[in-house]
């Protein structure tokens, strides 16, 4: 039997200083070659071990072995030019240097695939593994060839499913697609946005989810969110439509935001992993920070559907602020936990 309140994270966790500069996204390397595989798999043992040391139950590698959540899985797609990059408006929110799709894409081999399986063969619990959702990648290139979002996006969400086959059958026991590009394009979520989610995830014989979020703790993100006003309602257009899909986990941003608890609601029949860690901040939660939201998560969803989990990844913070944040995390679920089992 499933443990009730099974905690778990958006993704990524800081990787160590001796692997790539911390604080930072799209950090490069400090190793090379041979020493560079060895440090990503040390890395994601020390990740693995921070999330067991801290009682979370479904584990994820971190994202140690990944520069980007979307470019490193683009790296290893033929019809992408990273030589010569172009800027682009990402997410209506920061410009940044993104690679150009110059040609059809497609995935000459797995490009994730033994990541996971060590991830698996690692710990002994739960293990979820992310990628990148169809629309998210389209926002995040330049594209020089499709000139249609919405083909680039199928053409993606083939190449996902692909992946996403062979990354379930090393054995993983869910896997996350990441759609924080969800929260900004309302029109296309609904035209195909979900049809396009939903074909990375078709045929999967372990359990799908997918992560909607207002973006990591970086400035662009921050300032925009003081644009949203007193109530976050964007999850509003999509939560209905995700009810409707196929996709059997959602997961979502509520500590420390002004996203009205009660869209949860909108979520019936679907596992809600709901964002009690907050991202963009140093401040550590307490536990009781931490159950605080999970008490109000449980009036609108039931305990068999509520999985505590961080806003977002954690990558851009310091790493003993996301140890301690970790451990807020499994301290706050184990006391809602044990309030549930006293009656």
């Amino acid at each position: 039997m499933t443990k009730l309140l099974s905690t778990t994270i958006a993704g990524s966790l800081p990787k160590p200083a001796w692997l790539a500069k911390p604080n930072e996204l799209w950090a490069p390397w400090r190793l090379e070659g041979d020493a560079l595989a060895e440090g990503k798999r040390d890395a994601v043992r020390l990740a693995l071990a921070d999330q067991e040391h801290a009682g979370i139950d479904i584990v994820t590698d971190g994202e140690q072995t990944r520069r980007h959540f979307v470019t490193t899985l683009i790296e290893g797609l033929d019809g992408v030019d990273f030589a010569h990059k172009r800027t682009v408006r990402i997410r209506n929110r920061y410009d940044a240097e993104v690679p150009v799709v110059v040609g059809p894409v497609s995935r000459r081999a797995p490009v994730f695939v033994d990541d996971a399986a060590f991830v698996v063969r690692a710990t002994e619990r739960r293990v979820k593994f992310t990628l990148p959702g169809p629309m998210t990648m389209v926002d995040t290139l330049y594209d020089a060839h499709y000139k249609s979002r919405e083909k680039l996006a199928w053409a993606f969400a083939e190449i996902l499913n692909e992946e996403a086959r062979a990354i379930a059958a090393a054995g993983v026991d869910v896997i996350q697609f990441d759609e924080p590009a969800f929260n900004v394009y309302f029109d296309e979520v609904r035209d195909w946005g979900v049809r396009t989610l939903e074909r990375a995830a078709e045929g999967l014989g372990c359990k799908t989810a997918v992560h909607i979020c207002y973006g990591y703790g970086i400035k662009a993100n921050i300032e925009w969110k003081k644009t949203l006003g007193g109530e976050w309602r964007q999850y509003e257009q999509t939560f209905p439509l995700l009810a409707r899909s196929r996709i059997d986990q959602v997961s979502l941003e509520c500590a420390n935001s002004h996203v009205p608890i009660e869209l949860i609601g909108l979520l019936a029949g679907k596992d809600v992993l709901v964002g009690a860690v907050d991202v963009a901040t140093e401040r550590i939660e307490t536990p009781d920070d931490v159950a605080a939201v999970l008490r109000a998560a449980l009036r609108h969803a039931p305990a068999q559907r509520i999985y505590p989990c961080t806003n977002c990844g954690m990558v851009p913070l310091p790493r003993e602020v996301a140890r301690a944040k970790l451990a807020a995390l499994g301290a706050g679920a184990a006391l809602v936990r044990a309030e549930m089992a006293a009656g």
